[in-house]
C-alpha cells in the first residue's frame, strides 16, 4: 500500500500536465485566425519597405541630376573584353582620348590618341532587352543625354 500511494502522488502531477495540451488545442482555432492577420501585417510591412526603397532610389536619381556636378568631364567611348577579368577601355578626357588596360589589380594607360576617334552614333545599339526595359520604365534613349 505504501508504494501505491507514492505512485498516486507521482501520477497526479503528470495527469495535470497532460490536461494542459488539451486546453491549448482548444485555443488553437483562435490562434490560427490571428495567424492570417499576422501574415497580412507581415506582407503589408514588406511591401511598405520595398516601396520605400524604390521611392528613395528614384529620389536619389532626381537629386543627382539636379546637382552641379552633372557635367561629365570623363566619358567612356567604348570598351572591349580581353578575357574574363581584363578589358580595354577608351575614355575621353576633355579633348584627349586615352586607351586604358584594366585588370583586377591595376589600370594602365596604354596609349594617348593623337587624333580622337570619331564615333558615328554616340547612341550605340542598345540590346533589345535593355531597350524594352527602358520603354517599360517610360524612359527614352534621348533622356540619357
Amino acid at each position: 500500500m505504501k508504494y501505491s500511494m507514492a505512485g498516486l502522488f507521482l501520477a497526479l502531477p503528470l495527469s495535470a500536465m497532460a490536461a494542459e495540451p488539451v486546453a491549448q488545442v482548444a485555443a488553437a482555432p483562435v490562434v490560427s485566425s490571428s495567424v492570417g492577420g499576422q501574415l497580412t501585417q507581415l506582407v503589408l510591412g514588406l511591401l511598405l519597405v520595398v516601396g520605400l526603397i524604390f521611392v528613395l532610389a528614384w529620389l536619389m536619381r532626381r537629386v543627382q541630376r539636379i546637382g552641379p556636378g552633372n557635367a561629365q568631364v570623363i566619358e567612356m567611348i567604348g570598351s572591349r573584353a580581353l578575357g574574363p577579368r581584363d578589358r580595354l577601355v577608351l575614355v575621353q578626357v576633355g579633348e584627349e582620348q586615352i586607351l586604358l588596360g584594366i585588370t583586377p589589380g591595376r589600370i594602365t594607360p596604354l596609349h594617348v590618341l593623337k587624333k580622337p576617334v570619331e564615333v558615328a552614333g554616340t547612341e550605340a545599339a542598345t540590346p533589345e532587352f535593355a531597350q524594352r526595359l527602358m520603354e517599360l520604365l517610360g524612359k527614352d534613349q534621348k533622356d540619357k543625354k
